[in-house]
C-alpha cells in the first residue's frame, strides 16, 4: 500500500489567524472554542494571581495589618475556586479541545454545539463566582469546602447570599464539565481515524481519555452535593442539618469522592503533555509506549477508592483509615512507572533545553517532590498531626502550580506554532521559565517547615517565630506573580508580529505536526487512514497515512 503524505489531506481552505472577531462569537470549530478556553481560563488565572499576592503580602508580617480577616478569609476561598474552577480545569479542556481531534484525526469534536455549549458557561461561572465575593454572606468562613454546617449560616437573612451564588457557580461549572466529559469520552471512542487503534493514540489523548472518564463517573458526585447544599440554603431541605436529621459529615463524602480524583483529573493531561514533549526533545521514542498508557487507565481505577483519606480527622474508623491509606499509597505505583519511563526516555538522548523542555523538566522535578509529599500526607499519622496547615498547603500547590501549570505553560509554548502558525521568542520563553521556577520553589517550599511547625492554613496571623520562612515564602510569590510578565508579552507579540511557523518547527510526531500551522478550517480534507505505529511509542517509523477515507 503506498503512503501518501498527510498534508495530501489538508484542507484548502484556512482560517485567517488574525481574525479575532471568531474568539467571541458561538464558533462550534474546535479549534476556536479551544483558544476560548485557554484565553478566558488564563485571565481568571491572572485574578487568582492578585487574590494570591495580597495573602501573601498579609503574611510577610506576623500580625494581621494589611486587610480585614473576614476579607482576608473570603479572599482565601477566592483563590483556591478561581484557580481551580476557573483556570486549572478550563485551561486543560481548552487545551484538549484543541489538539485530541487533530491527533485522532477527527474533523472536529463529536457534538461541536454541546462543546460551544460547555465553553460559555465558563465566563458564567467566573461572573458569578467573582460577584459571591462582593455580595454580602460570601463563603469567608467555609472555605472552598464549604462544609456544612459553617456554610449552610446565613447571617444576612437575605435569599441571595454570597455563599449561594458561590455554590451556584459550583454546580454550573460541574453541569459544564459533565458535558464536556460526554464529548471527549464520545469523540475519542468513535472518531477515530481508520487503523488508529486504541495503542496506536498518541499519550496525550490516552491521558485526556482516562481524565474525561473520571470526570464521568465522579463529577456528579460534587455537582449533586452543591445542588443539595444550595436547597439546604435556600429552601429549607436538610439534607446536611444535623438538627433536623441530616448528616453534614455526608457532605465531605460527596465533595472528596469527586475532589481527590479531580487531582488526577487535572494532573493526567500534563502527564501527556510530558509523554508527548520528553521524546521530541530528547530525540528518543518513549520508553514503555503501552505501559504508560495503561498506567493512566490505572490511576483513573484507583482515583474512585481514595477519597476518605481526606476524611482521617472526621471521626472515620480505623479500618477505613487503614483502607484508604493503603490505597492512596497504591496510586504511587501507575505514576511512577509513569516517571520511570520518562527519565528512560531522557536518558541518553541528544536533549534539546527549548522553552516547552525547560518547563517540561521543571514540572517533572517538583511533580516528584509533590509525590513524596503525597505518600507522607497518606499515612494517617502524619495526615493527622499536619492537617489544615500549611504543610498541606505546599504540597498541594506543588502539584497545582509545580506541575500542572509549570506543564501547562510547557504545552502552550510546544503547540503555540501549531495554534498560530507563528514562532514564540525563545529568549524570553526562558525567562520565563527561570522566574517561574524558582518564584515556584521560594513560594511553596518554604509551608512544608511552616506546616510542620504548625502553621494553620486560612489565619491571617501566625506566631512570630515563623516570620522567616514566611518572608521567604511571600518574596517567591512575588517573583511568581511577576513571572507572568515575560509570558504575556511573548505571546501577544508573537502571535502579531512572529516569525512564520513551519508545519512541524520542532521535527515532532503525530497527525497535528503534519497538516499545515495554523490548521485548516476542518482539519483534514480526506480523513487520514493510519498504517504504522506512532512514531516514538511503538515501532520507530513515522506516522502515516493512506489516501482512502472514510
Amino acid at each position: 500500500m503506498t503512503n501518501i503524505p498527510i498534508n495530501s489531506f489538508s484542507h484548502a481552505e484556512h482560517q485567517d489567524p488574525g481574525d479575532w472577531k471568531r474568539y467571541f462569537s458561538f464558533s462550534t470549530d474546535h479549534k476556536v472554542i479551544g483558544i476560548q478556553y485557554l484565553v478566558t481560563s488564563f485571565i481568571f488565572f491572572l485574578v487568582g494571581g492578585i487574590f494570591a499576592m495580597i495573602i501573601r503580602g498579609e503574611l510577610i508580617t506576623p500580625e494581621a495589618d494589611l486587610i480585614d480577616r473576614t476579607v482576608y478569609n473570603a479572599m482565601f476561598t477566592m483563590h483556591g475556586t478561581v484557580m481551580l474552577f476557573l483556570w486549572t480545569f478550563p485551561s486543560l479542556v481548552g487545551l484538549a479541545n484543541y489538539i485530541v481531534p487533530i491527533m485522532i484525526g477527527a474533523r472536529d469534536m463529536a457534538f461541536p454545539r454541546l462543546n460551544a455549549a460547555a465553553f460559555w458557561m465558563v465566563p458564567v461561572v467566573g461572573i458569578l463566582m467573582i460577584a459571591s465575593f462582593f455580595v454580602p454572606g460570601g463563603p469567608s468562613q467555609s472555605g472552598w469546602w464549604a462544609y456544612p454546617p459553617v456554610s449552610t449560616q446565613n447571617p444576612t437573612g437575605n435569599l441571595i447570599t454570597g455563599q449561594v451564588l458561590w455554590l451556584l457557580a459550583v454546580a454550573i461549572s460541574g453541569v459544564s464539565s459533565i458535558m464536556g466529559a460526554v464529548n471527549f469520552v464520545t469523540t475519542i471512542v468513535k472518531m477515530r481515524a481508520p487503523g488508529m487503534g486504541y495503542f496506536r493514540m498518541p499519550l496525550m489523548v490516552w491521558a485526556v481519555f482516562s481524565a474525561q472518564i473520571i470526570q464521568l463517573f465522579g463529577l456528579p458526585a460534587l455537582t449533586a452535593g452543591a445542588v443539595m447544599l444550595l436547597f439546604d440554603i435556600t429552601v429549607g431541605t436538610s439534607f446536611f442539618d444535623a438538627t433536623k436529621g441530616g448528616d453534614p459529615v455526608m457532605f465531605q463524602h460527596y465533595f472528596w469522592f469527586y475532589s481527590h480524583p479531580a487531582v488526577y483529573v487535572i494532573i493526567l493531561p500534563i502527564f501527556g503533555v510530558f509523554s508527548e514533549i520528553f521524546p521530541v526533545y530528547s530525540r528518543k521514542p518513549l520508553f514503555g509506549y503501552k505501559v504508560v498508557a495503561i498506567s493512566s487507565m490505572l490511576i483513573a481505577v484507583v482515583s474512585g477508592i481514595v477519597w476518605v483519606h481526606h476524611l482521617y480527622v472526621s471521626g472515620t474508623p480505623g479500618w477505613m483509615r487503614l483502607f484508604f491509606m493503603l490505597t492512596t499509597m497504591f496510586v504511587s505505583v501507575p505514576t511512577g512507572i509513569k516517571v520511570f519511563a520518562w527519565v528512560a526516555t531522557i536518558w541518553g538522548g541528544k536533549i534539546r533545553l527549548n522553552t516547552p523542555m525547560l518547563f517540561a523538566l521543571g514540572g517533572l522535578i517538583m511533580f516528584v517532590f509533590a509525590g513524596i509529599t503525597g505518600i507522607m500526607l497518606s499515612s494517617v499519622p502524619v495526615d493527622v498531626h499536619v492537617n489544615n496547615t500549611y504543610f498541606v498547603v505546599g504540597h498541594f500547590h506543588y502539584v497545582l502550580y509545580g506541575t500542572v501549570t509549570m506543564g501547562m505553560y510547557a504545552a502552550i509554548y510546544h503547540w503555540f506554532p501549531k495554534m498560530t502558525g507563528r514562532m514564540f521568542h525563545d529568549g524570553w520563553g526562558k525567562v520565563h521559565f527561570w522566574l517561574a521556577f524558582i518564584g515556584t520553589n521560594l513560594n511553596f517550599l518554604p509551608m512544608h517547615p511552616l506546616g510542620l511547625q504548625g502553621m494553620l492554613r486560612r489565619a491571617a496571623s501566625y506566631a512570630p517565630d515563623l516570620i522567616g520562612w514566611n518572608i521567604v515564602a511571600s518574596l517567591g510569590s512575588f517573583l511568581l506573580g511577576m513571572s507572568t510578565l515575560p509570558f504575556i508579552f511573548n505571546m501577544l507579540i508573537s502571535w502579531m508580529q512572529g516569525e512564520k511557523a513551519p508545519d512541524n518547527p520542532w521535527l515532532a510526531i503525530g497527525l497535528e505536526w503534519e497538516i499545515s500551522s495554523p490548521p485548516p478550517i476542518e482539519n483534514f480534507e480526506q480523513i487520514p487512514v493510519v498504517i504504522s505505529e506512532p512514531y516514538g511509542y511503538g515501532k520507530s517509523e513515522p506516522l502515516t497515512a493512506t489516501s482512502e477515507h472514510k
